[in-house]
């Protein structure tokens, strides 16, 4: 009912947008709008792969799983801002891992000593956040030695390269996952996957999907229009709003379900959804990105130029790896993730440098 009600942002803000009022209140309703449109994304997503089976449809929650953000995304993109679009990766990163994780272990430990997860399948998961740390501080690294080595024109053109085969490399990568989790060692997750039956028919499905995924697209039209206005009217780098703001819109549907499911105490469940999140972006959407990028003339590579960003994101797999050891959580493990979150918050608001 709520997420129902949440619906009339929509009209809300296009009436906003329209009327040419004030741009903070524009970026405010649209913003808001965009957090049930990805809910109703991720119902629709649900009920379609329930009748698809697991092989397809876990193809089609990597497709959606992360719609929202990668929507919002090619919209700040094709604004020529792609030092954003990589600060939102960033972003949803550390804002899975960390915030999400955090609060909804907070959320689960109410009441209870600790709760516990299958380790094979976190293992698994922390496994690949680490690849993908790597493959993302890669770019980087390569971009450093380049620059201090030679130091040419040229280098811009080399870490574009390097991005486009890093990007195809991890596209590969999530599929290779994909198939074994879902077909050559299905049986050993089998246990963490709900058995549920579809309650929605699939023209229902395809239509929410649909019509949800056409207004997430068109709040992000709005949302980026008055981006950089926004940052401005509130004081506030554009920088920050794209690694910390953009990402808690585009993700709060995850936080909702992780902090929903802690309290029935599937906590396999929660690491699925929360670290499983960071990893879509990492070896999917981020890649992805990449290779539009290409299609729409302003090719983007995979450096993270920032120091912090690089850290941040290593910092992030480190402590889910951490969780993900001993196949356990209690509150005071939520209580530092969520910290760990915060003291990034505050560094990236106080940078000044973009």
């Amino acid at each position: 009912m709520i997420s129902l009600l949440l619906l009339l942002l929509v009209p809300v803000s296009i009436g906003l947008a329209y009327v040419q009022a004030p741009p903070v209140w524009v970026f405010g309703s649209a913003a808001a709008a965009i957090v049930p449109l990805a809910e109703w994304i991720r119902r629709a997503t649900e009920q379609v792969a329930l009748r698809a089976g697991p092989a397809i449809g876990g193809l089609l929650n990597v497709t959606f799983g992360n719609a929202a953000e990668l929507i919002l995304a090619l919209f700040v993109l094709t604004s020529g801002n792609a030092s954003v679009v990589k600060a939102t990766i960033t972003g949803s990163i550390i804002g899975n891992s960390l915030f999400g994780l955090g609060i909804a272990i907070l959320a689960g430990s109410w009441g209870r000593e600790r709760q516990t997860f299958a380790r094979e399948r976190a293992g698994l998961l922390a496994s690949l956040l680490i690849l993908s740390v790597i493959a993302l501080l890669l770019p980087a690294l390569f971009d450093y030695t380049e620059r201090g080595l030679v130091a040419t024109a040229s280098t811009a053109a080399l870490d574009e390269r390097l991005s486009l085969g890093v990007s195809i490399v991890l596209i590969l990568v999530y599929v290779a996952n994909l198939f074994y989790t879902l077909v050559t060692h299905r049986d050993i997750f089998a246990s963490a996957d709900q058995q549920e039956e579809a309650t929605w028919s699939l023209a229902r499905s395809l239509g929410v999907l649909a019509g949800a995924t056409a207004l997430v697209a068109v709040e992000a039209e709005l949302l980026t229009g008055v981006l950089e206005t926004t940052a401005r009217g509130l004081g506030l780098s554009v920088f920050f709003l794209g690694v910390i703001v953009l990402p808690l819109i585009g993700n709060a549907a995850e936080y909702f379900a992780a902090v929903y499911f802690a309290r029935r105490d599937q906590m396999g469940l929660v690491m699925t959804i929360s670290v499983g999140s960071s990893i879509q972006i990492a070896l999917m959407t981020a890649p992805a990105l990449v290779l539009v990028s290409y299609a729409l003339g302003r090719p983007m590579d995979l450096v993270f130029s920032s120091p912090l960003e690089l850290i941040a994101i290593a910092g992030s797999a480190f402590a889910v790896n951490s969780i993900a050891l001993d196949g356990e959580t209690n509150w005071f493990e939520g209580v530092m993730l969520i910290a760990v979150y915060i003291l990034l918050a505050l560094a990236f608001f106080f940078v000044t440098a973009r």
